[in-house]
């Protein structure tokens, strides 16, 4: 094998490297943004289940209290 050969494989080696790297790092950068997306997407739905939960909270005792009244009207009418 000539030098010019070796030498001309050994750019090749180097250039592959390069866009090897390249590659992956936007593959990285990608990585990145979907987990930036996915975390705030999480956030939000925490927030939300938050306010569900605050809004649940306030809602269980005035159900509860609809049906102490829902009962005894039922039994007033049955007797």
């Amino acid at each position: 094998m000539t030098r010019a050969f070796v030498n001309f494989v050994a750019l090749l080696d180097i250039g592959c490297w390069a866009v090897c790297f390249w590659w992956m790092h936007r593959i990285s950068q990608r990585q990145n943004t979907m987990l930036q997306e996915l975390q705030h997407q999480a956030r939000s739905i925490e927030a939300v289940s938050k306010e569900e939960h605050e809004i649940l909270k306030e809602l269980h005792p005035t159900v509860q209290k609809i049906e102490e009244s829902v009962d005894q009207v039922k039994e007033s009418t049955q007797s």
